[in-house]
């Protein structure tokens, strides 16, 4: 019984020195993550709703006839209503309520409309840049065609070139705790894969540690108990 205590408090130790740092890792990230309010990370406070939609007549379906459409909506935009026409495996376009007629694809001067209708921060803007589908920015990571406005307090916003629509709302700290999020479920490429080899090979590892001091707990304690009874 002694030889199988002694085997089974060495691997427990082993255990330990292995799932350590991967422990001590997600307490830590976990309490940074916590450290401010997730409402202030994602920077909700940064952007109005929409304005109210105001129509003075009736508005004209867009010229679009024989198009395989996925969605058809009327929305709010910086400069007004607006159609917002998802084509089934096409780009999304935009058409005037007032006239049906197709919109110009959006621009950076649009994009960075759509952001000041909206802002209520106080930076200043500091460059408008459009984002490439197939290497999206790492704090976007969305394969879509959009504009980047960037303020000089770090805080990015992204706007769909096709819809208009504000998509994505970046701050400094939303890119801290995205990468204390990529360590804690132990994925820095993706930060979204928590099933991943390391994530659960290290959970196994934590989980047989605990079964360990489980099972040594009492064998250590009738050991003590018969150690204490034995004459001196």
């Amino acid at each position: 019984m002694g030889a199988v205590r002694s085997r089974l408090r060495r691997w427990h130790v082993w255990l330990g020195w292995i799932v350590g740092l991967p422990i001590l890792l997600w307490v830590v990230t976990g309490l940074l993550m916590v450290a401010r309010p997730i409402e202030e990370v994602r920077g909700e406070h940064l952007l109005s709703e929409p304005r109210p939609m105001r129509l003075a007549l009736p508005p004209v379906p867009p010229a679009i006839g024989g198009v395989p459409l996925q969605s058809l909506t009327l929305e709010q935009g910086a400069a007004g209503p607006r159609w917002v026409i998802v084509v089934a495996d096409g780009p999304t376009r935009l058409a005037d309520p007032a006239s049906g007629a197709l919109l110009p694809p959006l621009s950076a001067a649009d994009a960075l409309r759509e952001v000041e209708a909206r802002y209520l921060g106080a930076a200043k803007v500091k460059a408008v840049r459009r984002t490439d589908p197939a290497r999206p920015p790492v704090d976007f990571r969305q394969p879509i065609a959009a504009w980047q406005v960037a303020m000089d307090d770090g805080t990015h916003f992204y706007v769909d070139a096709g819809s208009g629509e504000i998509v994505a709302r970046r701050t400094r700290w939303w890119r801290f705790y995205d990468l204390m999020w990529g360590l804690h479920n132990m994925d820095i490429e993706t930060r979204e894969d928590a099933h991943n080899p390391l994530t659960i090979g290290f959970g196994i590892a934590a989980l047989v540690m605990a079964l360990l001091a489980l099972v040594l707990l009492p064998m250590t304690t009738r050991w003590r108990r018969r150690k204490a009874k034995r004459p001196a």
